[in-house]
C-alpha cells in the first residue's frame, strides 16, 4: 500500500501529469511521468472499464501498486507518476506486467532526467522471483 502523501487524488495532478508529463508505452501499460521539484513523489492510477469489471480492474490497480512501491522507496521525491492500464494488463501474468513497468519507469527516468541520486535499490521480490525460475 502506498502511503498517503505519494497518492495522487486530484482530477488536476492526473490532468497535469498526463498532458504535459513524458510518456512511455508498453504491450500493458502506458507511464506518464513529470518532475515535481522537491515534493513527495506521487502515483496515480488510471484503469478504465474497458480492462474488465471492478474486479478485475480493482485486482489489475493491486498489482500495480505493490510494483511501484519500490520506485517510490527508491525515488521518495520529485516525480508525479501516473500509471494507465491497457486491457491487455488484466490478463498478464504478473512478471510481464511488472517488466512492462520496470521498463517503462527506466525510459521515463531516462528521458527527463534524475531528481536526485536514487538511494541504494531495495531487493524487491521480483528479483527474488526471476532468480528462482
Amino acid at each position: 500500500m502506498l502511503a498517503q502523501q505519494h497518492r495522487m487524488r486530484a482530477s488536476a495532478q492526473f490532468s497535469a501529469t498526463t498532458r504535459s508529463g513524458a510518456r512511455s508505452g508498453r504491450r500493458n501499460l502506458v507511464l506518464y511521468a513529470v518532475k515535481i521539484g522537491e515534493e513527495p513523489t506521487i502515483v496515480g492510477f488510471i484503469v478504465s472499464k474497458a480492462v474488465g469489471n471492478a474486479v478485475t480492474r480493482n485486482k489489475t490497480k493491486r498489482r500495480l501498486r505493490e510494483l511501484i512501491a519500490p520506485f517510490v522507496a527508491t525515488h521518495p521525491t520529485g516525480y508525479s507518476v501516473v500509471v494507465r492500464a491497457l486491457p491487455p494488463a488484466a490478463a498478464a501474468p504478473y512478471i510481464e506486467l511488472a517488466a512492462d513497468l520496470t521498463n517503462a519507469l527506466a525510459a521515463i527516468v531516462k528521458k527527463i532526467g534524475p531528481t536526485a541520486p536514487p538511494a541504494a535499490a531495495p531487493r524487491s521480490h521480483i528479483a527474488a522471483q526471476r532468480e528462482e525460475l
